[in-house]
């Protein structure tokens, strides 16, 4: 594709900050993240407390990039088929037809995904990574762009399923949604003191910068952005060291190791260049890999952290020149 059409996407997707801006105060770093999930045809785990704008960050960057979205409220009795969709009886036609489940959608928001059991967990396991879910052995094709974007309250253990280590792996990025500093959170105030609604976005003056033709094309300038074989060797040495780490029980597997690469390309290419270098897959390797790795139960005790281990293998494995 041109250069022309890469800067014109390029711009376009830079400019979804300040659009997102208008009804999420903060945040930057999980509107990245989202926006490089969408590049690499990935889905998001976000972790945080209730009340961090989670959904509404979801709703905002779909309307941003003029895209659907839809959110599922995960609870222990929810049924696959409330999520993929089912077969109904017709009686007019004596027929059965497929009425669709919410997963059809450009923007899925899965909230809290950890309170509802596996087999209902699972039932997005086809969906994120075929791109389709089947009924009745008839496979539908979802939408494209699809995201999966699912919650999970890190501080809520009761009547939970933690999600297993092959779902979370199909997890492209986690994203720690932190609490909003004293200045922000002034200014969310400040917002709903002025009449701010979340529930209405177009009164926000929140409008699209971005269709889906924007987004395919900035899809082909990140599968062109190149890699040279020192950056993915050093891709490789970091994944394999948490294989070798005594802190855990479980490294980076090889597709850890893809989405790290993968993720550093779009991030190489939203910051202007057409290569990666080392510092992009630096900047990736926590949200990329923190969901991958199982610590062990006496690390765990310790107080050691994913990240931490993560930051550790950062800081000892040789940073290609």
């Amino acid at each position: 594709m041109s250069s022309a059409s890469a800067n014109t996407a390029r711009n376009a997707l830079e400019s979804l900050r300040t659009e997102i801006s208008k009804a999420v105060v903060g945040q930057d770093a999980a509107v990245t993240g989202l926006v490089i999930a969408l590049l690499c045809r990935g889905h998001v785990l976000l972790e945080g407390v209730p009340g961090v704008a989670k959904t509404l960050l979801v709703r905002s960057l779909a309307a941003a990039l003029e895209l659907g979205s839809k959110r599922v409220q995960f609870t222990p009795d929810l049924m696959p088929s409330d999520v993929t969709g089912s077969l109904v009886y017709d009686a007019r036609t004596a027929e059965f037809s497929f009425q669709p489940g919410p997963v059809f959608t450009h923007l899925l928001l899965a909230d809290e995904i950890n309170r509802t059991p596996p087999k209902t967990q699972a039932s997005l396991l086809e969906a994120m990574e075929e791109r389709q879910v089947t009924v009745d052995g008839t496979a539908r094709p979802l939408p494209d762009p699809f995201l999966v974007a699912a919650t999970q309250n890190p501080v809520e253990y009761e009547g939970t399923y933690p999600l297993p280590e092959a779902q979370l792996d199909r997890f492209l990025l986690k994203l720690n949604i932190p609490l909003p500093g004293r200045d922000d959170e002034v200014g969310v105030l400040e917002r709903h003191a002025g009449g701010f609604d979340p529930r209405d976005l177009d009164a926000a003056g929140l409008r699209p910068v971005a269709g889906p033709e924007v987004l395919q094309d900035a899809r082909r300038a990140v599968a062109a952005t190149s890699v040279s074989r020192e950056v993915t060797g050093y891709v490789v040495d970091l994944c394999r060291a948490t294989r070798e780490s005594p802190s855990l029980a479980l490294g980076v597997s090889p597709r850890g190791a893809t989405a790290l690469l993968a993720t550093a390309r779009a991030w190489a290419w939203l910051t202007g260049r057409d290569y990666v270098i080392p510092d992009d897959v630096k900047a990736l390797a926590l949200p990329a890999l923190r969901h991958r790795v199982r610590l062990r139960p006496e690390a765990e005790m310790e107080g050691v952290t994913p990240d931490s281990v993560i930051r550790s293998v950062l800081a000892h494995v040789t940073v290609p020149r």
